[in-house]
């Protein structure tokens, strides 16, 4: 049986523990290692696309990684109580044109007493920007760990 610490009921400490492990996670662009922190019957809704188990996280992410490239996400703790935390993000990619785009969203997230999520709910918006408004450049380094991110 796997685990990932920290685990529920959530302190402050461990829910911005948890959010910062799962934008590394992200930002690895690794489909495999990103499916462990889920369960195995993990459900997901993702926009307006439905997946639930590991085998679909694998397809889904890879399927992601293949059309959004140069993929670099940032997560900031929004609320968290018991097992259940909620997060706003922003990451930026371009398509296969070059056209480069800053998606902003918002997750739910449960989690099961091994600390692995068991659901994750997301919400996304997509904006097209010019390379030169870019402002997410690979993974957040760890002096930037919980620094807040602008809504715009």
């Amino acid at each position: 049986m796997s685990a990932r610490p920290p685990f529920p009921p959530f302190t402050a400490e461990t829910a911005r523990q948890k959010v910062q492990a799962a934008e590394d996670a992200w930002n690895t662009r690794d489909p495999e290692k990103v499916s462990l922190a889920y369960t195995e019957d993990s459900v997901w809704r993702n926009r307006d696309r439905f997946v639930t188990g590991r085998a679909e996280i694998v397809a889904f992410l890879t399927d992601k990684w293949r059309r959004e490239l140069d993929y670099a996400l940032r997560k900031e703790l929004w609320a968290f109580e018991g097992n259940r935390i909620a997060v706003r993000f922003q990451y930026e990619s371009r398509d296969a044109s070059g056209q480069w785009w800053r998606s902003y969203g918002n997750e739910l997230w449960e989690f099961d007493e091994r600390g692995l999520m068991a659901r994750r709910e997301a919400s996304i918006d997509d904006v097209p920007i010019e390379e030169d408004e870019r402002r997410i450049h690979g993974p957040r380094p760890e002096a930037e760990h919980g620094v807040p991110f602008p809504v715009r």
